[in-house]
């Protein structure tokens, strides 16, 4: 269980959905929380459902220069959680290449870009926590998931990259990989959507997770077989199920 009292902890992409809901909860357990979007009417509305300490930092991770004016605001943290993202669905047929830049530049750079602004005062320190959110779509590719599913397999292969030079040390890396949770992202979407989970039951999924010293969790947990179970099948096999012509 993780002493929350007199933590700090900054969640990027947290003024709706999935990383208000966590905010909330992070700031119910004791930690103070610094809540960033783009939004800066959005961050206001966010922090004031904060029950304890919060403050607001606006902040696009697809701008480098914001990253780091940001970094340089927020100062020394306990603990990161990276929430934002963007998406739309998309086949190879209808690629939009402004939209596919933009999935690549906020779910996969603008991690990276965040992690170099707080990894090294933590390796320095020997002390953090970096919370990374993956999707169930990164294991395997799908149709009409271009440009998501590619930029969440990145932010899933650079958690496990970051978890394998970081264990045994005091930098606690974990990765959050969630089906589908009702957002203004997944409105967007006009097909069925099995398991489709609330901000607030996906944040206490996220949050549980934070509370152990386990590296990885998917969920929903009978959804999250089908695309784990995908990776031991031949491509055959794969696409004949999941992409059938």
């Amino acid at each position: 269980m993780r002493d929350w009292q007199g933590k700090r902890y900054w969640l990027i992409g947290a003024s709706e959905g999935l990383g208000l809901a966590l905010a909330r909860q992070i700031s119910a357990a004791g930690a103070e929380v610094v809540l960033s979007a783009r939004s800066a009417a959005g961050l206001e509305r966010a922090v004031a459902q904060m029950s304890g300490k919060a403050t607001a930092v606006v902040l696009d991770v697809a701008d480098s220069a914001s990253v780091r004016r940001a970094a340089e605001t927020v100062g020394a943290v306990d603990g990161v959680v990276m929430l934002a993202g963007a998406y739309w669905p998309m086949r190879a047929q209808d690629w939009n290449a402004d939209q596919v830049e933009a999935m690549c530049d906020v779910n996969f750079t603008g991690c990276a870009r965040v992690i170099g602004a707080v990894l090294p005062a933590m390796v320095a320190r020997n002390h953090g926590h970096l919370v990374i959110t993956g999707s169930l779509s990164g294991f395997r590719g799908l149709p009409g998931a271009t440009g998501y599913a590619a930029s969440k397999a990145g932010v899933m292969a650079m958690a496990e990259c970051l978890y394998a030079d970081l264990r045994g040390s005091g930098i606690t890396v974990q990765l959050a990989n969630p089906g589908f949770i009702r957002t203004r992202l997944t409105e967007k979407n006009d097909f069925s959507m099995p398991f489709l989970m609330e901000p607030e039951a996906a944040a206490r999924e996220i949050f549980e997770h934070m509370q152990t010293d386990r590296f990885k969790t998917s969920f929903p947990t009978v959804f999250s077989w089908l695309f784990r179970l995908s990776q031991f099948l031949p491509d055959w096999a794969y696409y004949r199920l999941f992409a059938p012509k």
